[in-house]
């Protein structure tokens, strides 16, 4: 009875991450599974005539299957060659080298970082006028939404020949696409962050006759906090993707926009697919950095306003 009252009640550490990796894995498994098997699919047509010799050669299901599998220019290439692709890409090449996908990578994370820090200092201040100023809001918030209106690829190129005219080249033009997809959910979120505050939390600031700019960073901000961090990581993905399409008009030669960019104009599907799951890679780190950032900053804090 004393071992058995002994043994802990919750299950051990290895259980919960099993548990927690658990449902990844399956999801994972039922992708790379019906990716493969769409592979064969959509690849079968032209190994059948290019490489079996045509529906009467002497082939059969399994030879179908390696073929489409090990296709160089195919149509939906299968994981483990694009996983090879990514391998030879980094441990062939130095990290100089235009191909490594490693610099590409860097180019593109330079670019959305940078927006990425422009997109929220302007969000949060375009949110504070507008809480203080009613008639801003009216003035300026609808603008604010008609711009997330334009596609991204019709004002890109009329961005970058604007400061390219005036001398700006290098990775502020691409900052300033990822700048214009990153501040819109930043703004909005906070503007009903700042908001957040009860009517008696104000009126309590109001008695203690603490100033606008007190009120502002001793309770609206604090509030405003869980509101905040949502929109930094949808803010960071966008200014992800503005990055990279900012990279396709300029005719950069570094950037995963510019290897997606030169693998589409030579046919290379293969080093197109990678350079498309480097960028899923990146954006996953970058979420995941905002979340840690976020947990660090809410760490103790008490519970929400």
């Amino acid at each position: 009875m004393a071992l058995a009252s002994s043994l802990p009640l919750a299950p051990s550490r290895w259980r919960q991450a099993v548990a927690r990796a658990l449902p990844v894995g399956v999801v994972l498994a039922v992708l790379l599974l019906g990716w493969y098997a769409l592979s064969v699919a959509l690849n079968a047509s032209g190994v059948i005539e290019r490489v079996l010799g045509g529906p009467s050669g002497a082939w059969g299901w399994r030879d179908l299957i390696w073929a489409t599998w090990h296709q160089q220019r195919a149509v939906l290439p299968a994981p483990h060659q694009i996983a090879l692709d990514i391998w030879h890409s980094l441990r062939d090449w130095p990290l100089d080298d235009p191909r490594n996908l490693l610099l590409h990578t860097r180019v593109t994370a330079e670019a959305t970082l940078l927006g990425f820090v422009l997109g929220t200092a302007l969000g949060l201040l375009l949110a504070v006028l507008i809480v203080h100023a009613p008639t801003l809001e009216r003035a300026v918030l609808p603008w604010i939404v008609a711009s997330q209106t334009v596609p991204v690829l019709a004002i890109a190129p009329i961005v970058l020949v604007v400061l390219g005219s005036l001398g700006f080249s290098g990775v502020l033009p691409k900052a300033v696409i990822a700048m214009y997809l990153c501040f819109f959910p930043v703004t909005v979120a906070m503007v009903q962050g700042l908001r957040a505050p009860q009517t008696l939390d104000q009126e309590l600031m109001h008695t203690y006759a603490a100033t606008r700019m007190q009120t502002l960073w001793v309770l609206r901000l604090p509030a405003a906090l869980p509101y905040l961090f949502p929109a930094l990581r949808v803010g960071i993905a966008a200014g992800l993707v503005g990055a990279i399409v900012a990279e396709l008009p300029t005719g950069a030669q570094a950037g995963l926009g510019a290897r997606l960019l030169t693998s589409s104009y030579y046919g290379n599907t293969v080093q197109i697919w990678s350079a498309l799951l480097m960028a899923a890679v990146l954006g996953m780190v970058l979420t995941a950095a905002v979340g840690l950032l976020e947990r660090a900053v809410l760490r103790g804090r008490g519970p929400k306003l």
